[in-house]
């Protein structure tokens, strides 16, 4: 999901017609940004939280993937871009998680209205914020409640060596994937107590 603050909410348009121009098709081929998804039940759970959010009357289809078909993979999972204006915490499309190339768009008045947004969501596997301003990021930092934070970048997932994070409904079990937990986990731990006498 985006939340745009402010103003920046004019921007969903233009957002819409950049997703337009990406290429869908086989992953394997040069050119192709947006890949089939996983199986046939993701695409149409996809194409039905779509569906619900356009039906709820609280969201408005900017671009719509559905029905995307690629010569010679007729039979293949394809969604195309999908952008979603408007969106309501209330909407099914803001409620659960996609997994596909749907870009859910909410409005937020203030900084302080946006993090709220997000801390309320049941999910928190990872957010951005993209700002000129560190005041603003400091403060999205500090104040946000999700496992995996960026600034200025578009997927805030680290690099193998730092921990893969989520928190509330994100995450699965109680120690995560990468860095030290990770390494813990897969690490037979070795403990050796040892006492040595001299005298004679």
């Amino acid at each position: 999901a985006a939340v745009f603050v402010g103003d920046a909410g004019e921007w969903v348009g233009d957002v819409a017609e950049e997703a337009r121009k990406l290429t869908v098709g086989p992953g394997f081929r040069d050119g192709v940004d947006v890949g089939p998804l996983i199986s046939g039940e993701a695409k149409d759970r996809a194409e039905r939280i779509v569906a619900e959010a356009v039906e709820q009357g609280a969201a408005t289809l900017e671009l719509d993937g559905r029905g995307v078909a690629v010569e010679g993979f007729e039979g293949g999972n394809f969604f195309g871009p999908t952008v979603l204006s408007d969106v309501t915490p209330e909407n099914v499309a803001y409620r659960e998680e996609i997994f596909g190339p749907v870009l859910v768009c909410l409005r937020a008045e203030t900084l302080d209205e946006a993090i709220n947004l997000i801390n309320a969501n049941p999910y928190g596997n990872g957010t951005s914020v993209f700002t000129s301003s560190g005041a603003c990021a400091r403060k999205f930092q500090h104040e946000v409640d999700v496992g995996q934070v960026g600034i200025n970048v578009p997927i805030p997932v680290p690099l193998p060596f730092f921990s893969f994070t989520g928190s509330r409904g994100s995450i699965q079990g109680d120690v995560h994937f990468y860095g030290k937990q990770g390494v813990n986990f897969y690490t037979q731990i070795k403990t050796v107590t040892s006492n040595w006498r001299y005298g004679g």
